[in-house]
């Protein structure tokens, strides 16, 4: 009999995923509990990996070092996250879909992640999960909440523009 996707197991044999319903049998030994060894605790020795936080390094020695996270940045996301609550008109593009391959939603935005978008149709209360990799661009049809770092401080929507740096009109 051949299988469509055979592995060898623990002993080196050929097997497959139905081979003990797909499960590895693995023996296994109830532990006891004797007055005397529930006394004396014993330090269980694990060869799992050390926990490591996002970002953080582990040494040879198997010591972590923490990282900082950097400075936060001007993401889509960040800036939906600002205009929560309002009317967003969303360009996406689908490559390969001959039915529709470009389609717009319009909607509140409820809420932003780093890969998606999940906006609301106020007039048939239709929600929608949109992966970010197919947007193209997000129109306002109001002023837009934003801020980003920068250079020290925050820049905001009610940051004024400076002129210094503009080109003289003489």
């Amino acid at each position: 009999m051949t299988h469509a996707y055979p592995f060898r197991n623990i002993q080196g044999n050929w097997g497959s995923p139905s081979y003990h319903g797909g499960y590895y049998s693995v023996p296994y030994t109830a532990p006891t509990v004797s007055p005397q060894s529930a006394a004396v605790p014993v330090a269980a020795q694990s060869s799992a990996p050390p926990l490591v936080p996002s970002g953080g390094v582990v040494t040879p020695s198997g010591g972590n070092i923490v990282t900082l996270p950097p400075v936060e940045e001007s993401y889509v996301e960040n800036i939906l996250r600002l205009n929560r609550g309002k009317v967003a008109t969303v360009y996406m593009t689908y490559e390969n879909n001959r039915e529709w391959n470009a389609k717009i939603f319009k909607g509140v935005i409820l809420a932003a992640g780093r890969d998606h978008i999940i906006l609301a149709d106020p007039t048939t209360g239709m929600r929608y999960l949109l992966l970010t990799i197919n947007l193209n661009y997000i129109t306002f049809d109001e002023p837009i909440n934003y801020q980003y770092p920068f250079q020290g401080g925050v820049i905001t929507n009610q940051t004024p523009i400076s002129t210094t740096n503009a080109p003289s009109q003489s």
